[in-house]
């Protein structure tokens, strides 16, 4: 490739690694939505902070787009690159820098997987409490671009409330050292947060500084079967009154026969059409006893008919299964997924309207609902019919997907709670977003990527 973009990025950048086979194209080149054909430039891994900042300003010269690639476990499109991108792929950037004891705070670079980040918390005896099923694939960069949530947010919120400080490489290579670490900090504007779930369009975190929290008490994990869609937060109340609770999720019959259907034990010998897991402190026999006397509670007022409480932690590996492994169960089934929130109390409202339309407009399909109940995000899976085309599907899928961004504005909720806009969602942002918010958001895109070049039609389009 004499005298190309790549070979002057080459020159340039001698020891940068960079990949351009047909196999690297192709796994590089999208996320787990497996909806856009992958056609990247090339695939380059930088090592160090200086290497994406060249990386970004060879890309100016070159007027050539830049999408930022961690785990690419993302389900929104944020990390496909299908018009001849170069993919910076940031997993040989995956070290621990540095743990200061003081702060209890850790500094990671960005390629560095969830699973590994919580275990090198864990040699310090503290945690890193954010957690979610994709932990071992997930990167903390990912996890930064879309302030990932997952099943402890009731606790501990999101990814945003731990992040300590940001070093990002802007759409011009500059360099931006974000808070430092600072637990207070009202000099300006705090671009830290700005940049926390912008999904890459504004800049490529190079170095993340952790916070890190004292380990949870003792938990126990309680699975309750629920009769009715009313008596959900009914339930949700009960338990938040006398618990303290760590996770509040849910998922229907429907999920759960996939799951079983992937090896789970089901854990009660009647079907209901719900299902709510709650993990709360059960450090103490009072902690433990405040659990049974939830569950009498709700029994005797109808909103829940069975339920078992963990006795073992093996027991409540085998729980948590049945919610966490509702994804994996599902995967080979290529769903199409919507990831939404509304006001937790909400939710029954919400989700009674949603069945309403679902019934109407997906008599074929399988509609597989679950998700963090607890804080108002919902996951809805819907499931082509056998004989259907993926085009069909899709162009069904969206439909149907337009009507619930009409429902969620009238109910105040957002058309991503934790997977990002993406390319899936873009067309449904103004529904979330208003105008003048959006214009705004473009505003600060310009500023910071003047050229246009961070992970371009992602979010809204520029234009």
């Amino acid at each position: 490739m004499p005298d190309s973009p790549l070979s002057r990025l080459s020159e340039r950048l001698p020891t940068l690694m960079l990949k351009a086979s047909p196999e690297d194209l192709e796994f590089y080149g999208r996320d787990w939505t497996r909806r856009w054909e992958p056609a990247p430039l090339a695939i380059a891994l930088p090592t160090t902070t200086q290497e994406v900042q060249a990386i970004v300003r060879w890309a100016v010269e070159e007027g050539i787009c830049i999408v930022p690639s961690g785990g690419r476990t993302g389900l929104s499109g944020g990390a496909v690159a299908a018009n001849g991108e170069l993919v910076v792929s940031f997993e040989r950037m995956n070290a621990v820098l540095d743990f200061d004891p003081v702060d209890r705070i850790m500094t990671v670079q960005p390629g560095l997987a969830l699973e590994a980040l919580q275990r090198a918390a864990s040699d310090h005896d503290l945690i890193y409490p954010v957690d979610f099923a994709a932990r071992g694939s997930c990167s903390i960069g990912g996890n930064i671009a879309t302030n990932a949530g997952g099943i402890r947010v009731i606790r501990y919120g999101n990814t945003r409330e731990w992040i300590a400080g940001l070093k990002v490489v802007t759409g011009t290579g500059e360099l931006l050292d974000l808070n430092r670490g600072l637990v207070k900090n009202s000099s300006g504007y705090d671009l830290r947060h700005l940049l926390i779930g912008s999904e890459g369009t504004l800049g490529l975190v190079v170095e993340a500084s952790v916070r890190l929290a004292d380990p949870p008490p003792a938990a126990n994990v309680m699975v309750l079967a629920v009769p009715a869609m009313d008596a959900l937060m009914k339930v949700f109340e009960s338990c938040r009154k006398k618990l303290n609770l760590n996770a509040f999720e849910f998922f229907t019959d429907r999920a759960l026969a996939h799951v079983v259907g992937q090896g789970a034990q089901d854990p009660f010998e009647q079907a209901s059409p719900f299902y709510l897991v709650a993990e709360f402190d059960a450090e103490t026999e009072v902690q433990q006893a405040l659990a049974g006397e939830v569950f009498e509670e709700c029994f005797e007022q109808g909103w829940v008919n069975d339920g078992v409480i963990s006795q073992s932690s093996a027991q409540a590996a085998s729980l948590w299964r049945l919610r966490e492994g509702i994804t994996e169960s599902l995967a080979p089934l290529r769903p199409y997924k919507n990831d939404i929130s509304v006001r937790t109390s909400l939710i029954p409202a919400f989700m009674q309207a949603m069945h309403e339309i679902f019934e109407r407009e997906y008599p074929d399909c399988e509609v597989v609902w679950f998700g963090h109940i607890g804080d108002g995000n919902l996951h809805i899976n819907v499931i082509r019919s056998v004989g259907t085309s993926d085009e069909q599907f899709v162009a069904d899928c969206e439909r149907v997907t337009a009507l619930l961004s009409d429902t969620l504005s009238r109910f105040g909720g957002s058309i991503s709670a934790e997977h990002g806009i993406g390319l899936v969602k873009k067309k449904y942002l103004a529904g979330t977003r208003s105008e003048a918010e959006i214009a705004l958001m473009r505003g600060i895109r310009k500023v910071l990527d003047p050229h246009g070049i961070m992970n371009p039609g992602k979010v809204f389009d520029t234009a």
